[in-house]
């Protein structure tokens, strides 16, 4: 009896043993491991960075070409995408433009908007489909949409060419200004000129101004008609560079020998002119788009990576003229 219940417990430890055993997946197999393995799809989609749109005011301008490059530099090497769209200086192709970028499921985006007033719409729009917005070069009017600002302190820009032509021009003078009232940083620069200018011991005057929509074309038609009609002028404060080379070619066009220019942007066509002898541009200043992108670019990361970040970021303006440009260089930007 004893060796019957032996066996009859011995036989029941088995039954257990095997009915466990089949409960127990196989050791070694996927299927027993506690953590689920990865697919190749979620480890590609874990892989896939933001995507960023890019809308600056003229890509024919080689300042944002050089700025859009130096954002797409830093975001590339992280794995992050950059989406350029060319409003070519038209505010309701810009629109049109963000809205088509929008649909395409952009995270963020670099605006330097063509008008700073027209561009709100816009940045409404982008806020409600919940898209983070980095501000870039040229302020937009309803700084409240922005999550963060990076651009240059154009007010002083402005203000080291009016110091400039006070030494240059300690009688006083008569000045044409080619501006772009739609554009914030341009009347920022020009704020600024007008400031250090009403500090001269000897008055300068305002004889002319006109909106070039800071374009070449603009500027060049429009200075040719206004210094003929006020031959007087011997000064010419231009909001940015390419306004300066179209000043220029007019000047150079209407045979005028006494007239000086300034610009601001430190482009490269303005170094090669300042390396000329008998140029006719008295300066630049300079702004470095190439530091200024790679700013937006580490802003905008932290700004989607919920780090610290600065909410405004000016970068610094210094003078080129021809007793410095050789340390800058005229074959690209500083």
């Amino acid at each position: 009896m004893k060796k019957k219940v032996i066996i009859m417990a011995v036989s029941m430890l088995v039954i257990c043993s095997m009915i466990l055993s089949g409960c127990k997946k196989s050791v070694g197999t996927p299927e027993d491991n506690a953590v689920k393995e990865e697919t190749e799809e979620e480890k590609t989609e874990e892989k896939i960075g933001y995507k960023f749109g890019f809308s600056a005011i003229d890509m024919e301008n080689p300042y944002f070409i050089t700025l859009e490059s130096a954002i797409k530099e830093v975001l590339e090497k992280d794995g992050h995408t950059l989406i350029t769209k060319d409003p070519g200086s038209d505010a309701s192709l810009q629109a049109t433009q963000i809205h088509e970028m929008i649909e395409e499921g952009i995270d963020a985006i670099f605006i330097s908007p063509v008008n700073w007033e027209e561009i709100t719409p816009s940045l409404e729009e982008l806020k409600e489909a919940g898209i983070r917005i980095i501000n870039v070069d040229t302020q937009v009017k309803e700084m409240d949409y922005v999550d963060a600002y990076i651009g240059s302190d154009n007010k002083s820009a402005g203000y080291i060419c009016g110091e400039d032509l006070l030494t240059r021009c300690p009688d006083g003078g008569k000045i044409l200004i080619l501006e772009c009232p739609t554009q914030n940083s341009i009347n920022d620069r020009i704020t600024g000129f007008e400031e250090a200018i009403s500090k001269a011991e000897k008055g300068f005057e305002v004889v002319a101004r006109t909106d070039t929509n800071g374009e070449f074309e603009r500027a060049l038609q429009d200075a040719k008609v206004l210094l003929g009609e006020h031959p007087e002028i011997t000064v010419i404060m231009c909001g940015n560079d390419q306004i300066a080379v179209g000043a220029k070619t007019a000047v150079n066009l209407l045979d005028m020998k006494n007239v000086i220019i300034y610009g601001v942007d430190g482009s490269p066509d303005i170094k090669k002119e300042l390396k000329k002898p008998d140029c006719q541009i008295a300066g630049t200043a300079a702004q470095s788009p190439i530091n200024m992108g790679k700013t937006a670019a580490k802003t905008a990361l932290a700004i989607m990576n919920d780090d610290e970040y600065e909410k405004e970021t000016y970068e610094e303006v210094f003078m080129i003229n021809q007793d410095n440009v050789d340390m800058y260089g005229v074959d690209g930007w500083q």
